[in-house]
């Protein structure tokens, strides 16, 4: 008997089979799952009227689904399968909150449905494993960087790549707000500014150019506030992730911020900048400019790393050769190629490949396959533009030995 679909995502409504893509999500369809898998990817719209057409695209692709499943299941089991694809399709209030991108995976035990802030290729494929590589190239992508936007005012997180910059929830102990971040901050007071009033007046012979007692309280209680967003900022965002972080504040902030800080992750330039005064569009375009430099140079810096390896024997750009070292755990990093996609099926435990037409409707990409294995036994994967890759295979591995 076929079991309720779960949803996916602790930080959402348990009821709700809409879900932020994060690596948590993206570990959970990697792993083994009841077969068939359905993976459905279109792009979508943000804005009306061009979003009147994603439910329509939706329907179509659903449809090809169902063309596929048919071929190998009962019509009843088919559409049993289907049928939570199909509410999606007739949830009005879902469709008005697109974003770029939409993958909705479903099987006899799971369903969710994602937006994701980048535009995907149009796919769906029924395999015995999800078709994950959209989503591994939007969170292991080389591109992907964090913003603080930071004013005395107000606090806000964002996350993106080169296309799109999308806001993060405010995470607990995160302060919002001057007041939040220096009232009680680390029991350094119990009344406001007495403490600093009393730090401040031993030196108070020695201001001059205009500074006061009140403006010294301002700037103490300024680098207060900073530190404690610094420290919420590291623990919250930056350790979990992983990903550097862009500040986007204005110019006399980004001094103190940086005096202050302990994030490792804190990139040396930034959007100087009050951020408040920027579109979604054009905090994202100014931290692109910030993180292109870096990321062009992580690029070439990985493709060294594979060229330098393969030619001491330590690296190979055959899927063959790669699948055999996936399977013994011997590859340390591997890039794919985001837009290839070679049909076929990888055998884990031996690692070897039986390429299969691109039409048989259990078939996955080996590429996808590939780069499972390797996250599963520890390796770093990587999804890189095709262009940019040191190889025409469409994967280049680095091995441990």
């Amino acid at each position: 008997m076929r079991r309720a679909p779960s949803k996916i995502g602790a930080e959402h409504d348990q009821n709700d089979p809409i879900a932020a893509l994060t690596n948590e999500v993206l570990a959970e369809f990697s792993a083994e799952h009841a077969a068939p898998c359905l993976s459905l990817y279109q792009p979508t719209n943000r804005h009306h009227p061009e979003n009147l057409q994603d439910p329509i695209r939706y329907r179509n692709l659903v449809r090809e689904l169902s063309a596929s499943l048919r071929q190998d299941f009962p019509a009843a089991e088919a559409a049993q399968l289907l049928e939570p694809f199909e509410a999606l399709a007739n949830d009005a209030d879902f469709w008005k909150h697109s974003l770029d991108g939409l993958a909705v995976l479903g099987g006899p035990n799971v369903f969710l449905a994602l937006r994701i802030p980048q535009p995907v290729a149009e796919l769906t494929v029924v395999a015995d494993s999800f078709h994950a590589k959209p989503l591994r190239r939007f969170l292991q992508s080389a591109d992907r960087y964090q913003v603080l936007a930071l004013s005395l005012d107000t606090i806000r997180m964002f996350e993106g790549n080169r296309h799109a910059l999308y806001p993060l929830d405010l995470a607990a102990g995160v302060p919002d707000t001057l007041a939040a971040g220096t009232e009680g901050t680390e029991g350094e007071r119990t009344e406001p500014h007495q403490p600093v009033a009393r730090a401040i007046g031993a030196a108070s012979s020695r201001m001059h150019h205009g500074h006061s007692v009140k403006s010294a309280e301002s700037d103490a209680d300024a680098e207060r506030f900073f530190r404690a967003v610094d420290r919420a900022v590291l623990e919250r965002y930056s350790r979990p992730s992983g990903l550097p972080l862009v500040l986007a504040a204005l110019p006399e902030h980004h001094h103190l911020f940086r005096q202050v800080s302990q994030n490792p992750l804190l990139v040396e330039e930034g959007v100087r900048v009050n951020p408040d005064a920027l579109s979604p569009e054009a905090l994202r375009a100014a931290a692109w400019q910030v993180m292109e430099p870096r990321y062009q140079a992580r690029l070439a810096a990985l493709c060294a790393e594979f060229e330098q390896a393969q030619a001491k024997g330590l690296g190979s750009d055959s899927i063959d050769q790669v699948a055999i070292a996936a399977s013994a755990g011997r590859v340390a990093t591997v890039l794919i190629a985001a837009d290839r996609h070679i049909a076929g099926r990888l055998d884990e435990a031996t690692g070897r490949l039986d390429f299969e037409p691109l039409c048989d409707p259990h078939v996955d990409d080996l590429l996808d396959d590939l780069g499972e294995l390797v996250a599963k036994l520890g390796g770093s994967v990587v999804v890189i533009p095709s262009d940019r890759m040191p190889s025409r295979t469409g994967v280049a591995a680095v091995y441990r030995y």
